[in-house]
């Protein structure tokens, strides 16, 4: 058990850096991005592969119930990662990199921003739809991991999480997305935003 405890504390310390050593003038601005979208009605669409969708579909969860059972607003949260059928019908029929895109073109109204969340920061279908992002000029929140890759270079605003591991890379942009969540709860709550 000692090597566990030993793994234990280096992992947690790694963790803590990472966090701690992001640009938290960057978190700023996408909390009060996320806001404004709150209070003026529109969407915050979330996207992600692997363990980042499940960190997008809990952005959905969290911010449709917990936000909404906290404070006087209403989000609206909606996550392309959601939908196997959606997914792997545009997977099959067109191209595995177009799973966000060709949702988003659809969905998409003016004032609504993307929120896309990469370890990497590669994935094809990641590239794909920040071009389309840009093409559109739909602002874009990022979160990213080891060295941010495209999604670090091309995003409205870039949370990047300077950790070379997959586990750490996911567990920081977990943790950001509850310190986010919370830090506007009790905003709202005191009358701050």
């Amino acid at each position: 058990m000692s090597n566990l405890n030993t793994f234990f504390k280096k992992y947690t310390n790694n963790l803590s850096n990472a966090i701690t050593n992001i640009n938290i003038k960057n978190l700023n601005l996408a909390s009060k991005l996320i806001i404004d979208v709150i209070k003026k009605g529109k969407t915050i669409y979330v996207c992600g592969n692997g363990g980042s969708a499940a960190i997008a579909n809990h952005y959905v969860c969290d911010f449709l119930k917990y936000f909404r059972q906290r404070s006087k607003f209403s989000p609206k949260v909606v996550s392309l990662s959601n939908s196997i059928e959606t997914i792997t019908a545009i997977s099959n029929d067109m191209n595995y990199k177009y799973i966000f895109k060709y949702q988003i073109e659809s969905l998409y109204k003016k004032g609504d921003i993307l929120l896309i969340i990469s370890s990497s920061g590669n994935s094809e279908n990641i590239k794909e739809v920040l071009k389309f992002a840009k093409k559109k000029k739909i602002k874009t929140i990022g979160f990213s991991g080891f060295k941010g890759g495209y999604l670090n270079k091309n995003s409205s605003i870039s949370v990047h999480v300077k950790a070379m591991n997959y586990g750490i890379s996911e567990d920081s942009h977990h943790v950001l997305m509850h310190i986010i969540l919370q830090y506007l709860i009790e905003a709202v709550k005191n009358k701050k935003i």
